[in-house]
């Protein structure tokens, strides 16, 4: 791990370089549907608007979720979308950062996003937390992977190509979802959805909701 000092460097841009560099071995790598998508399956009318944040290659998240649902998926790294379109033709696919992003209001049944939020600077994190909750109709649905631990910026190898990561700790995590307005329905382990990548990592699952208006 070596701590981001260096002002000079685009951070955003080292993770669209190197999702676009390893892509390759990132599809490789990639295992089968997490089992932990069947929170979210269960509760989720057929056909429900869902928007799957840092979808990759669309494997194996977006293309779980297609079968049954409409799904747009997002990417910031136009190789990973290349290969999402060509993996998940059933599905909707925009290339952008994900801090950019604009919905409509309460458009969305539900928002995924595994193994991306600690791509983005901290602030933005929360930010995007916010826009999420926006996002979401009342009585829908948010699963994502979080962090276990506060981490300053660092960068470390991924797939032989630097990467950029930070994050709070889940606690801070669960405060700020709370304070947003988000109902915490369940949280959980996840591993690190690689092959044999980094076989101790584990993430924090966390599965929330946005309240009905009527409580």
């Amino acid at each position: 791990m070596k701590p981001v000092t260096d002002s000079r460097i685009d951070y955003k841009k080292l993770v669209h370089d190197g999702y676009n560099a390893c892509a390759e071995a990132f599809a490789a790598a990639r295992e089968g549907g997490p089992p932990a998508l069947d929170l979210l399956l269960s509760r989720l009318s057929r056909g429900a608007e869902v928007l799957d944040l840092g979808c990759g290659c669309g494997v194996p998240v977006a293309r779980a979720l297609a079968a049954h649902h409409r799904v747009t998926g997002v990417d910031f790294s136009s190789e990973q979308i290349r290969r999402a379109r060509e993996n998940v033709p059933s599905a909707s696919f925009i290339e952008a950062d994900i801090a950019s992003l604009h919905f409509e209001p309460s458009s969305l049944n539900a928002v995924v996003a595994f193994y991306v939020i600690f791509h983005l600077p901290r602030a933005e994190q929360i930010e995007l937390l916010r826009s999420i909750w926006r996002w979401l109709k009342p009585g829908g649905y948010f699963l994502g992977t979080l962090s276990r631990w506060n981490e300053e910026p660092y960068t470390e190898d991924f797939f032989g190509v630097p990467m950029f990561w930070t994050n709070f700790g889940l606690e801070e995590y669960l405060q700020y979802l709370q304070q947003i307005g988000y109902q915490v329905l369940e949280t959980s382990m996840l591993g690190h959805g690689y092959g044999t990548h980094q076989l101790a990592e584990t993430h924090p699952l966390v599965f929330a909701s946005k309240p009905n208006d009527d409580g």
